[in-house]
């Protein structure tokens, strides 16, 4: 084996340090084979090599024999309108099969194999199996259960015979000794006398094992090769995977809002009436007090007083969950709402031809309420503007202070939460900072669903 492979320093086990237990030694078989041939015959590696090949003949016998019965099966009860089905199972054997065979390569090749599939829950039989079907590696799984059933069977049968016939003629003198002289015929028509007569053939058969053994880890190399060539994740599978993942998402930011719109709904109708109907009616019994009840009436001055307080720190929650403006009469309305509270005055220009879908709308005006929250806290500013136009499909809002400047998503904090939000919208969040300032924070998403 080349000096260079010695010690495989570069590589890192789990833990973060050198590989353990493995004394730089070869890690799969194709590194074990361009060694020297003498360091892998002396090694366990035809050992692990005969190992994958035989199971793999097994596995794929049987495999191969379920897969016959399977098709035909559908295609015998087709007429019967149940082998479509039965057919559409067959289709998925692969599925499982792929799953046993990424455990087995672990015997020849240490580096495990990621499932191609998107994971599903709670979707049922018939989802799975939809799912499943339209996935492009369930049908790669299947043509390597093909390949499986007839070129690994075939293969592992050979070398385990020619394998089994080695080891018989190297171990032919016992063999004559325990059966009988002139029973045991190692040629075709030709029978040994005595073992010292079937002494010649053990060499010959150790010469077969050793050629067996390079030959399995040949075949176990090639056997390798093709499963990580159908069985690997390709690009479109994490393409799809990627696609899923972000209308995941953005599935999760639609329920997100729908239940902020929910909460200030109830908050808005159920608590807050509430409130309102005990403050007028301790206005009420204030007004009915007759004059010499005097700590009576004290007392109820004192609960208006907290049923005030507690209202306006209810309508002050509701505005923060979603704002009843927002809903009735859009973002320019919000945003102008919303600036008459800051402490630093803002001018809104916001003009837009028509209302927004609802994800953008609630994503702009949070957009803008994070932003002067910041420049209020943090930039000493003594103006702000907010701009709102539509570009074509799109959304252009741009937000300028003229105070100290240095603002950045990357510092982590609302900024970098919502400019994650907005790429689950395809949109983007930029932020122009410098220090001194001014700070211009531009939001652009599509509208156009």
């Amino acid at each position: 084996m080349p000096d260079g492979r010695n010690g495989r320093s570069g590589r890192s086990g789990r833990n973060g340090g050198p590989e353990s237990g493995r004394a730089g030694g070869p890690e799969s078989v194709r590194e074990a084979l361009e060694g020297p041939y003498a360091q892998f015959l002396l090694s366990a590696w035809p050992l692990r090599c005969w190992a994958y090949v035989f199971s793999g003949a097994v596995f794929g016998y049987a495999v191969l024999v379920l897969l016959f019965i399977l098709t035909l099966a559908g295609v015998a009860l087709s007429v019967f309108g149940i082998g479509i089905a039965v057919l559409a199972g067959t289709s998925v054997l692969g599925v499982p099969v792929a799953a046993v065979e990424r455990r087995r390569l672990r015997l020849v090749d240490p580096v495990p194999l990621a499932d191609p599939h998107r994971r599903l829950s709670g979707v049922g039989v018939r989802g799975w199996f939809r799912a499943r079907l339209k996935e492009r590696a369930t049908w790669r799984e299947l043509g390597h259960t093909a390949v499986l059933g007839v070129l690994f069977t075939l293969t592992g049968s050979g070398l385990a015979l020619l394998l089994a016939l080695s080891l018989g003629f190297t171990a032919a003198p016992l063999v004559v000794w325990a059966v009988a002289p002139d029973t045991v015929m190692l040629l075709p028509g030709v029978a040994a006398a005595s073992p010292a007569a079937a002494l010649p053939a053990t060499p010959a058969g150790l010469v077969g094992v050793l050629l067996c053994a390079l030959a399995g880890g040949r075949l176990a190399g090639i056997q390798t090769r093709i499963a990580r060539s159908l069985l690997s994740p390709r690009d479109e599978d994490l393409s799809n995977r990627v696609i899923e993942l972000t209308r995941s998402r953005a599935r999760l930011i639609d329920a997100f809002e729908a239940e902020r719109r929910r909460i200030e709904r109830d908050l808005h109708d159920g608590a807050q009436q509430q409130l309102v109907a005990l403050s007028m009616t301790l206005g009420l019994a204030e007004m009915r007090l007759e004059d010499d009840d005097s700590r009576a009436k004290e007392l109820i001055v004192r609960a208006r007083g907290e049923a005030r307080l507690a209202l306006e720190q209810l309508r002050r929650l509701v505005r923060d969950i979603h704002p009843q403006v927002l809903t009735d009469h859009g973002l320019a309305a919000a945003v102008a709402e919303v600036a008459l509270r800051n402490p630093i005055p803002v001018t809104v220009d916001i003009d837009l031809p028509r209302r927004l879908p609802g994800p953008v709308e609630s994503m702009a005006y949070f957009t803008v309420t994070e932003a002067l929250t910041n420049a209020s806290k943090h930039s000493g500013a003594s103006r702000i503007a907010v701009v709102g136009r539509f570009a074509g499909e799109r959304l252009d809002l741009t937000i300028t202070d003229d105070g100290r400047g240095g603002a950045a998503p990357a510092a982590g904090g609302g900024l970098q939460g919502l400019a994650d939000r907005m790429a689950i919208l395809r949109g983007r969040l930029t932020v122009s900072s410098p220090p001194g300032g001014p700070t211009e924070l531009r939001v652009e998403v599509p509208c156009s669903g």
